[in-house]
Parts: C-alpha cells; sequence; structure tokens
C-alpha cells in the first residue's frame, strides 16, 4: 500500500479531492497537523464526502510524531524545487509521498535534509506551480504505475 502525506494541508476542498483518491486507489492517507479545517465525523458528513469511510486517514499531531509512528518510512518530497523528475523515482510499496502545505509547499530545511528523495513535476518556468490535488493524484497514479497498479480494476465494461 502507498501512502500519501500532507503536511499542514489548509484547503479542505484539496483534501478532499485527495481523499478521493486515496479511496479509489486504496491508498492511506496520513494528514500533519495544524490542518486548515475540521475533519471530524460531523464535518466530512455536512461536506457530502460519502467516500471518506474508504479511506484510512491517520493524522498527527507534528512531522516528529509522523517520523516516530512510522521508523523507517521510505519518503519522497514533492516540490517545484526538487532536482529529479518524479518518473525517475523508482517507487516501491509502502513508499510514503510528501505534499506541503498549498501557500509555501514543503519547509526548505526538509527538503535540505532529504534533497535526493525531493522530486518534481516539470512544467513551464512561468506557472507557479500544480493544485495540490493534482499534483498528489500525478505521483501517485505513477507510482502506482510502476508498481502493476496492484489491487486496482484496469479495465471497464460498458453496459449492454
Amino acid at each position: 500500500m502507498l501512502n500519501i502525506v500532507l503536511l499542514e494541508p489548509e484547503i479542505p476542498s484539496n483534501t478532499g479531492n485527495i481523499a478521493r483518491t486515496c479511496a479509489a486507489t486504496g491508498t492511506r492517507l496520513h494528514l500533519i497537523e495544524p490542518l486548515g479545517f475540521d475533519i471530524s465525523d460531523r464535518a466530512v458528513k455536512r461536506a457530502g464526502l460519502d467516500y471518506w469511510h474508504l479511506v484510512e486517514v491517520l493524522t498527527y499531531p507534528n512531522l516528529e510524531t509522523f517520523r516516530e509512528r512510522n521508523p523507517g518510512a521510505r519518503c519522497w518530497y514533492a516540490s517545484t524545487k526538487g532536482a529529479r523528475v518524479y518518473t525517475g523515482a523508482d517507487f516501491r510499496d509502502g513508499d510514503y509521498l510528501f505534499f506541503g502545505k498549498e501557500t509555501r509547499g514543503l519547509p526548505e530545511d526538509l527538503l535540505r535534509e532529504n534533497y535526493a528523495s525531493c522530486i518534481r513535476i516539470p512544467m513551464r518556468a512561468e506557472a507557479r506551480s500544480l493544485n495540490l490535488g493534482n499534483s498528489a493524484a500525478v505521483v501517485l497514479f505513477e507510482a502506482l504505475r510502476q508498481l502493476g497498479f496492484p489491487h486496482l480494476r484496469d479495465q471497464g465494461t460498458l453496459p449492454g
């Protein structure tokens, strides 16, 4: 199983979109506080997130607690500052795909500590970045492709 980690996400609709992607792919979602929104059962129901029960969501009060609870985690850090294109990463089952907050991305000290594991999505120099939900989907589906789309339906059918 792959893991998506959102460090201090700010916009509820982005996290909702990522949660839906996790639900569709069997990916675990890790949320590192502070969050810019409420994910209580009541708030989730009010938002109409009827797929939330399909997602394993783990929350952590801070990055240090995440590290304590996931020792030895093999992490990839998505950033516009990354030197390696995401398709050049060798993803493995159990990897953690890190994404930062919408307004600032991942902290530069975290990127410096892990620069060999920093990945980026190629884009025009004039573009600041992609939407967080889009970025997470792009990187996740490359990792799933490399793993052969495990446990996912790879064929559809037309009725009739």
